[in-house]
């Protein structure tokens, strides 16, 4: 049965922190309980924000509408092949649970996506992605229903339109659709991902030989190198990376390689070059700044965070100031990953 409630505080529900005000508050467990709420014909208008682990949200204000928690579990294996198995799941499972849940049966290909927080509802929005790999090359479908008519969809590959942090439902869909469920395609035998970032390094140093490599170990040196770089939202508040890599031309990349040698750059298809944002942001001299509550973290440069007070629209300045820097100092221009609501 529903329980909608009113004017209840979204601090314990965004990983920032941010102690703002929901006019209404509704969790849903199953996806009869979204067709039922979205029957009710006084909220049919009523703006809605649907969290799932609301690891990459930044409030700035209290929402004067209706937050929907997803909480929708589950995850089942609805069939296989010689090369594949495919798992359904719900959206509100933590993304985390999901990726432990694939290493340990050998499924295949999420294992660089290890610890990412978050849930799966929210992961093919955003097609999250580290360490070389992309939400988008493990996925086949996702159901979702829509906010106004209560119909039922199944989404191709191919109609979520991926792209980098981005996918359909951030643009011409946004706020049409509610993601219930994601189905997966994993593999039954591994392609090891190991180039990107420090995987290699870490694994050296795990004493883990290229004979003795699995997806459980590259999953381990993931979580080894997020854990020393990237702050516990539980001890101070942070949504993870703040900022896109910006992607450039690789001409333009050149002419600053010129300028800054150790700038390092990931080449794309398309002649493109992809740039770390966090770099920037470190040689642009923002690491470990901090104005009163709101800061950029003193090992990371890519993540903001709010100390304990910081509100969100202090954190929002500071990244107004953070991209001014870059684009001045390096031409380059840096744009959020977070969903500023």
């Amino acid at each position: 049965m529903l329980s909608i409630q009113s004017h209840v505080s979204l601090k314990p529900y965004n990983t920032f922190g941010i102690d703002v005000d929901a006019r209404y508050w509704v969790e849903i467990n199953h996806e009869n309980d979204l067709q039922t709420l979205l029957s009710i014909s006084e909220f049919l208008n009523t703006p809605k924000l649907i969290l799932g682990g609301g690891s990459n949200v930044l409030l700035c204000h209290d929402f004067d509408g209706l937050v929907v928690k997803m909480n929708i579990q589950g995850i089942e294996v609805v069939r296989e092949d010689d090369q594949h198995v495919y798992l359904t799941v719900g959206a509100g499972v933590t993304w985390h649970d999901l990726v432990v849940y694939c290493v340990s049966n050998g499924y295949a290909g999420m294992e660089n996506l290890s610890l990412i927080p978050g849930t799966v509802g929210a992961a093919p929005m955003q097609n999250i992605g580290a360490y070389g790999v992309e939400l988008e090359q493990v996925f086949e479908s996702l159901t979702a229903i829509h906010t106004q008519t209560r119909e039922k969809r199944t989404f191709s590959h191919a109609d979520c339109q991926f792209g980098y942090r981005e996918s359909v439902f951030k643009h011409e869909l946004k706020g049409q659709y509610i993601i219930t469920s994601v189905t997966f395609q994993l593999d039954k035998q591994p392609v090891f991902h190991t180039r990107y970032g420090a995987i290699q390094e870490t694994l050296t140093e795990m004493g883990v030989s290229d004979e003795q490599l699995s997806i459980k170990a590259i999953s381990d040196a993931v979580i080894r190198i997020r854990r020393s770089k990237l702050p516990d939202p539980a001890q101070i508040g942070n949504a993870g990376s703040f900022f896109k890599n910006p992607e450039i031309p690789a001409e333009q990349f050149d002419a600053l390689k010129d300028t800054y040698p150790a700038m390092p750059g990931y080449p794309l298809d398309g002649n493109v070059v992809k740039i770390p944002a966090g770099w920037l942001i470190e040689q642009a001299g923002w690491k470990g700044y901090r104005a009163g509550d709101a800061g950029v973290h003193t090992k990371q440069a890519l993540v903001l965070v709010n100390y304990g007070y910081a509100s969100g629209n202090e954190l929002i300045a500071l990244a107004r100031k953070i991209q001014a820097s870059v684009q001045e100092k390096f031409g380059v221009t840096i744009n959020p990953e977070v969903n500023i609501i």
